[in-house]
């Protein structure tokens, strides 16, 4: 079937099964890898991307339920050579460990901060509980968050 697909402002018209999921067609027919495979059961969010402004978890997404829908991956935040701030403060306060993980946290971060962006710190929990982090660096995550944040309002 023929699925056209806006991801990252681009549109990409593909012929796809009826059953692959959004995380297969990003990573096997896209190249787009920032995006990660990881439980494949929505339990650990590396997949996360956002559709519509909202954080998705692309491994039980249809490609084909969201034709048409603007979808955005952790490759389509930068704007050229500057990073996103949610990506700046990632780095800036060490949040990168091993960073398996990190993709999907910034990508459910910048939908919570694109509707909050002084979010408390119960509030900043809770959109990135379906997240998991196998370096336990969730403090740094946390405050990463908080301060790309104020930076978003700052703009």
């Amino acid at each position: 079937m023929n699925v056209n697909l806006i991801i990252n402002k681009k549109e990409h018209l593909l012929d796809l099964k009826g059953h692959e999921t959004l995380l297969e067609v990003l990573r096997e027919h896209l190249s787009l890898t920032g995006t990660k495979t990881s439980c494949q059961e929505s339990e650990c969010g590396a997949c996360t991307v956002m559709i519509n402004g909202k954080a998705v978890l692309s491994c039980i997404t249809l490609a084909a339920n969201v034709e048409g829908d603007d979808i955005t991956t952790i490759e389509g935040l930068a704007q050229g050579d500057m990073l996103h701030p949610v990506q700046e403060a990632f780095i800036d306060h060490g949040s990168v460990q091993c960073g398996f993980c990190i993709p999907g946290m910034i990508m459910s971060s910048v939908a919570l901060l694109e509707k909050n962006q002084q979010p408390t710190q119960e509030e900043i929990k809770y959109a990135l509980d379906g997240n998991i982090c196998r370096c336990a660096g969730y403090p740094k995550i946390f405050e990463a968050v908080s301060e790309a944040g104020k930076k978003m309002k700052k703009k």
